[in-house]
């Protein structure tokens, strides 16, 4: 099929390359306009530019798509369908008109839980069990079009919202190949979403980071690895942030919230068990083991985290 693909951060990468390689023509990538990264600043391109360039397919990067000449410029490409990976603009009305065989998106949830901008943060923060991508037909809502296909996977006890990003990634570039397949062979059935069972994931910020030591263990330990990679999980260290990376789950040992128990490893008190804090950072350091981190900052009985 001719294919107009619109994608931005790395969990689109393997969607466009899966489209590549099961032989669909891509006459265009939309994608956003180049950010300065890193301490110098430098302009980066998006992870999906570099993969377009390496194809010497097309590249637009339009500040906005709300304009006549950007649907004048899509309408040129005479795409049979759009598909939208990760993107981060809205679709207005008279793009998503525009392709013959409509606009489909790859979300990464089990739609209709977790509409939003980060769907696979929040399902590990709110300890979900399973997850999955879903393909649909985009509709002028916020992830509110008729459903196409599902993949579903169990998420690890451990697993961190990185981790499965990156499976997700992968099941989502299976999925796109076997839509497009159904779309062609005319098999494609849709099914409305049913509104009710609807919950959203909003975009994370750092207002997120700070530990409440008084929740349960599985809560903290959810939310640790729902903000990994970023943007972490945190707590104060004597009146320094102390950024989590990772943490093991221990039954209860004793003591206040917060409290750090003397010992060979990192273990903090909850209000229903502890946590091993396995990776940690503290304020201005690298990353390192908890156990490291307790013999350059012994512990005393009076440490209390907060």
């Amino acid at each position: 099929m001719r294919v107009l693909f619109m994608g931005t951060p790395e969990f689109a990468v393997p969607c466009l390359q899966s489209l590549l390689d099961a032989g669909h023509e891509i006459c265009g990538v939309y994608t956003q306009p180049d950010k300065p990264k890193g301490r110098g600043y430098t302009m980066a391109p998006p992870p999906v530019k570099v993969l377009a360039q390496s194809y010497g397919i097309p590249v637009f990067q339009p500040k906005t798509l709300r304009s006549d000449e950007a649907a004048e410029e899509i309408r040129e490409l005479d795409p049979e369908v759009i598909v939208v990976v990760a993107y981060g603009k809205i679709l207005p009305k008279a793009i998503l008109d525009i392709p013959a065989c409509g606009c489909v998106n790859v979300h990464a949830s089990l739609l209709p839980k977790y509409r939003g901008a980060a769907p696979i943060q929040w399902a590990v923060i709110r300890g979900e069990k399973v997850t999955g991508v879903t393909t649909m037909y985009m509709a002028q809502g916020l992830d509110t079009g008729d459903i196409l296909l599902k993949s579903e996977t169990e998420i690890g006890p451990d697993e961190t919202a990185g981790e499965l990003h990156d499976r997700l990634s992968q099941m989502g570039a299976q999925l796109i190949v076997r839509t497009l397949a159904a779309m062609k062979e005319g098999t494609l059935t849709r099914m409305p979403q049913d509104d009710s069972l609807s919950c959203y994931a909003p975009m994370l910020s750092r207002d997120l980071s700070p530990i409440d030591w008084t929740k349960p263990a599985q809560e903290i330990h959810d939310q640790v690895r729902g903000l990994s990679p970023w943007p972490v999980a945190s707590t104060l260290w004597e009146g320094k942030t102390l950024k989590i990376h990772k943490t093991k789950l221990l039954p209860h040992v004793g003591g206040v919230p917060g409290e750090v128990k003397p010992g060979k490893t990192l273990v903090v008190c909850c209000s229903d068990g502890a946590l091993e804090l396995v990776t940690v950072q503290y304020e201005g350091g690298k990353r390192m083991a908890g156990s490291d981190f307790l013999r350059g900052h012994p512990c005393r009985a009076s440490v209390i985290l907060t």
